[in-house]
C-alpha cells in the first residue's frame, strides 16, 4: 500500500446538490421537508486524525466555502470529506462523506489534483464536492 510523507494543502470549494437525510428531517415541520434547507459544514480527516472543518454556511444545499487547510502528514492513507448538517438540539447530523486514497492522488505523478468528487450519505444524502 502507498502511503504519502508531506505537506498537504488542501481548498475544499464548495458542495452542490446536498440533501438532507431522513434523520435531517426528524425536526423539520411543515407539509414540504423536501425543500429542507442544511446548515452544512465539511470535517477534513486524514486517516483518523480531524485536519480542521469549515465554516457552517446556513440554510442552502450548494455551499461555497474556499476554505483551506495546510499539515504534515507521516504514512497518510486516506483523505475523508464528511459533511454534516449543523443541528439546532444534539449532535450534529452526519450528511454525507467520501474518501479518496493518498495512492489514488500519486498514480498520476502529478503533485496538484483537482476536481469534483461524489460524496454519498444514509439514506438520500449526498451530492458533490469540489476541492
Amino acid at each position: 500500500m502507498v502511503v504519502f510523507n508531506g505537506l498537504l494543502k488542501i481548498k475544499i470549494c464548495e458542495a452542490v446538490s446536498l440533501k438532507p437525510t431522513a434523520w435531517s428531517l426528524r425536526h423539520a415541520v411543515g407539509p414540504r421537508p423536501q425543500t429542507f434547507l442544511l446548515d452544512p459544514y465539511i470535517a477534513l480527516n486524514v486517516d483518523d486524525s480531524r485536519i480542521g472543518q469549515t465554516a457552517t454556511k446556513q440554510k442552502t444545499n450548494s455551499p461555497a466555502w474556499h476554505d483551506e487547510f495546510v499539515t504534515d502528514v507521516c504514512n497518510g492513507r486516506k483523505i475523508e470529506l464528511a459533511v454534516f448538517h449543523d443541528a439546532p438540539i444534539g449532535y450534529d447530523d452526519f450528511v454525507a462523506n467520501c474518501t479518496i486514497q493518498f495512492e489514488e492522488l500519486l498514480q498520476n505523478g502529478s503533485r496538484h489534483f483537482e476536481d469534483w468528487v461524489r460524496i454519498s450519505g444514509a439514506g438520500v444524502g449526498g451530492g458533490y464536492c469540489a476541492i
